[in-house]
């Protein structure tokens, strides 16, 4: 592990990022502005995507909520073996080989929304797990719409993808790739100290798994991430939450289906002793999906990095690396 000296020589910036402006109706201006925000390091602030802050409030006031309840309360609702619930301390670890422990975070995860008697085989497709309506009043109600809002603005970015790429215009929208999606949205709520000289962080560095993140935040500071991670020491820039703007960043499905065109970049979370929550929304497609490498990403000069993998095949093993076994949990 690195000296903390050395660590906190890393750090050196707040980091500039690229501000993709969805009520830009110049699509073609737009494309060239998005893929050199993914060719830079894949991460970028959108604006005036639609979602009000009203909305954005009242779904980090009731994400709060769940996390104040009692923790033999929250494990009534622990997750599934499909992902979906409650996430105690410690649950993934992201960086086993520089975190002595896994993140100092609870999640809660929510899933496409499937009814009880859905039995199609799909490795992350369950029923959601709810609070008691009588417990968080609204709470439901309140995830669903941030759901479809954060849903409707991934697919607004997907769209300006295939232009980016020369790609057919609904290329990603199709049944097998984002029609029937695998979206998920996780409530994380961060706590304690960081302290990577220990190996002890808010959340390891990673990079995400599937196409693309939308992440709303809170004003505290916590999230850095690492622009080359060749570089070594690497160095370690802090995104700034901006008022009215949410954080995207391209995951590593997106990466491999553009041959590494497209950067999924490395990222953290350093804890300040403050609390802070977040609201990451992972698009991922469809479980049938086959990823590899897009038509318009490869030439006589530029073979295909990747062969190509089923996205469950895929995700299956990224979330069985990172998350701890449920049994640990039984009593």
């Amino acid at each position: 592990m690195e000296s903390k000296t050395q660590e906190e020589a890393s750090i050196i910036k707040v980091s500039s990022l690229h501000c993709i402006d969805l009520a830009n109706s110049d699509l073609r201006q737009l494309a060239v502005s998005l893929k050199q925000a993914c060719l830079d390091c894949g991460f970028f602030y959108v604006i005036n995507h639609g979602i009000s802050e009203e909305l954005k409030d009242e779904v980090f006031k009731q994400s709060k909520k769940i996390f104040a309840l009692p923790l033999e309360e929250k494990m009534k609702l622990l997750r599934n073996e499909k992902y979906r619930g409650y996430a105690p301390l410690h649950d993934q670890l992201l960086d086993p080989d520089n975190q002595v422990r896994g993140d100092y975070k609870e999640g809660f995860s929510i899933g496409v929304l499937c009814p009880k008697d859905d039995s199609r085989d799909n490795p992350f497709y369950s029923p959601n797990i709810w609070p008691d309506p009588d417990v968080l009043p609204g709470w439901r109600a309140t995830m669903e719409t941030f759901y479809q809002e954060a849903l409707r603005v991934c697919k607004a970015i997907a769209s300006i993808m295939e232009l980016a790429l020369d790609l057919d215009v609904n290329y990603f929208d199709k049944p097998n790739i984002l029609g029937n999606h695998n979206a998920v949205m996780r409530l994380l709520h961060y706590e304690g100290n960081s302290d990577p000289s220990k190996g002890i962080y808010a959340s390891g560095a990673h990079s995400d798994y599937g196409m693309m993140t939308n992440l709303a935040t809170d004003s505290v500071m916590g999230l850095q991430i690492c622009k080359d991670k060749d570089v070594k020491p690497m160095k370690w820039e802090y995104v700034p939450s901006i008022k009215g703007a949410y954080i995207v960043n391209i995951g590593d499905l997106l990466e491999r289906w553009s041959n590494c065109l497209l950067k999924s970049t490395l990222h953290r979370v350093i804890g300040n002793g403050h609390e802070r929550y977040s609201i990451p929304f992972f698009l991922e497609p469809s479980h049938e999906c086959i990823v590899e490498c897009l038509p318009t990403c490869q030439s006589e000069n530029n073979l295909p990095k990747y062969p190509a993998i089923k996205c469950s095949t895929y995700l299956t093993q990224r979330y069985k690396e990172a998350h701890a076994d449920l049994s640990i949990y039984e009593k």
